[in-house]
């Protein structure tokens, strides 16, 4: 992952229960749409597998890696698959660790000062702050004012309407999932409003 380009356009797509039909049309649309990082969740059926062609297909143009690892064996599968970044839903110290180590960019989950604080200390690139939604933009400022130094990935419930209330209250980078990934829109092949969800969201980027 080219953490520099990502930091001049934090906005990294979350994909889940994607299918090996739905990839190149999907991924052709990302593509197009501008967004330069993805993660596919290992929670996916046959995720490694979809990351490999996706790698393979789409390496040189986008960021991929990988989303839900929860063990480090989820963690060197992915990485064996050509992931370039790790993604998390909560704190798994080893894997933060092994990533820390290796110097590739890691992405854990956290929502209470403790795990946050717990997750950057372990070595997290950034801290995905999950469900942002329990919250809201205020949080993010609370949680800059004893640690300003730990950057934040918003994450659940980022709209393009609040997406700049984010980072104005402390936020480095969002995530973004359902809402732009929709299963009825993948489902009846209307790319075009994942598209244009996406630009939503990029054009509300500060």
């Amino acid at each position: 992952m080219d953490l520099k380009a990502f930091r001049k356009k934090p906005l990294l797509g979350i994909l889940r229960g994607i299918t090996s039909s739905e990839l190149q049309p999907l991924f052709e649309t990302i593509v197009a749409s501008g967004l330069q990082a993805v993660e596919i969740t290992m929670n996916t059926k046959g995720a490694t597998g979809l990351i490999k062609n996706a790698v393979m297909r789409y390496g040189k143009q986008l960021m991929i890696g990988a989303g839900t690892v929860l063990t480090l064996k989820d963690l060197k599968d992915a990485l064996r698959a050509g992931a370039t970044f790790i993604v998390s839903p909560v704190v798994v110290p080893p894997v933060i660790q092994y990533c820390a180590r290796h110097k590739i960019p890691v992405f854990p989950g956290a929502l209470v000062p403790q795990d946050i604080y717990k997750a950057w200390q372990a070595g997290a690139t950034m801290v995905k702050v999950f469900p942002a939604s329990c919250f809201g933009p205020d949080y993010f400022k609370e949680i800059k004012g004893p640690f300003p130094e730990v950057e934040l990935l918003a994450c659940g419930g980022v709209t393009p309407k609040n997406l700049p209330t984010y980072f104005r209250n402390g936020a480095s980078a969002v995530a973004v999932g359902s809402s732009v990934f929709r299963k009825d829109w993948l489902a009846a092949k209307e790319f075009h409003l994942i598209r244009n969800r996406i630009q939503a969201y990029l054009k509300a980027l500060p």
